[in-house]
């Protein structure tokens, strides 16, 4: 299991309240220009495809990409961190042709709808890495009917979810494309509602991470793929805890809807375990695609049922 290490001790130490350091805490890579806002920044470069450089600090203010593609990096990985949200939707709203996010955090965010995330993807391609999403309704939250692509790696979500604010629910992450999701080497903890992953597109892999659900509350599934998928789900670790609002699965396929195809998906070489007090017996894999998936050898802890075939 290669899971990058949490970075809670640096994201939480103490740095300048305002974000300012200097004069240019926003810095255009290609130009060494520097700005006193994020969304400065990006309105000064709009339509072009640059790197905007993110000196430590907190900072409690948002931004909206319009055009180009843009990375977000962090100057120092972990000590960047942003709790405003643009639009009552999140920190960074995105509707460009690609962004990467690279080493920042993003913490405490809350707005009225129950929705409030660290990234809300809108238009194009999503590749995040080194990043921590902690204490806040939603981490990543995005829907398009193009084939868009979302990649996430090496990355923290810590005490996310809810379905006690508002009538929908938000989950950890919650992404919807008729493109692919890739999760790989990332933490998901401390869930406060709603699902871990929320999938709804027709490709997925999701490798090599680590579902710790032992101090999770009214949470749900680890993985939900609620219209179905194919991929790959493997080499993931799984614990679930005792404070569930529905613990009958850890991963659940086409629950809502048989709208892709799941004949094939592959889930092999997870451990799934149950945390100390957990009574229940949930299924590891629990199906409702009617198509065959391709389940391999998966280690189980006692009381985790392996499959179980359910009807729409």
């Amino acid at each position: 299991m290669r899971i990058a290490p949490v970075l809670l001790a640096i994201a939480m130490a103490a740095v300048p309240a305002n974000g300012q350091q200097g004069s240019a805490p926003f810095v255009v890579q290609e130009t060494g220009e520097g700005f006193a806002t994020l969304d400065e920044a990006l309105q000064a470069n709009r339509g072009q495809d640059f790197t905007v450089l993110v000196a430590p600090g907190v900072y409690r203010q948002c931004a909206v990409q319009q055009a180009g593609r843009v990375t977000f990096k962090a100057v120092k990985p972990g000590s960047a961190i942003f709790e405003g949200a643009c639009e009552d939707k999140a920190a960074l709203v995105l509707r460009g042709a690609g962004s990467v996010v690279d080493g920042l955090v993003f913490r405490g965010i809350r707005v009225p709808d129950g929705n409030g995330a660290g990234i809300r993807i809108e238009i194009g391609d999503l590749v995040v890495r080194n990043s921590m999403f902690l204490d806040s309704q939603e981490g990543i939250l995005g829907g398009t009917e193009e084939p868009t692509s979302v990649t996430v790696d090496r990355s923290t979500f810590s005490g996310l979810g809810q379905c006690h604010e508002t009538e929908d629910c938000a989950h950890s992450i919650y992404l919807a494309s008729r493109g692919s999701v890739t999760i790989t080497n990332s933490r998901f903890e401390h869930g406060r509602g709603g699902h871990y992953v929320k999938l709804r597109v027709p490709r997925v892999t999701i490798t090599d991470n680590s579902f710790d659900d032992s101090a999770g509350n009214r949470t749900n599934y680890m993985i939900d793929l609620p219209e179905g998928a194919i991929g790959e789900i493997a080499r993931n670790t799984f614990v679930q805890g005792v404070q569930k609002e529905n613990w009958g699965g850890m991963i659940v396929v086409a629950a809502e809807q048989r709208k892709y195809r799941s004949a094939g998906l592959s889930v092999h070489d997870n451990v799934a375990t149950l945390a100390p007090g957990q009574t229940k017996s949930p299924a590891f894999v629990a199906n409702v695609s009617g198509e065959r998936l391709a389940l391999g050898a998966n280690q189980l802890g006692a009381g985790v049922r392996a499959y179980e075939v359910r009807n729409p």
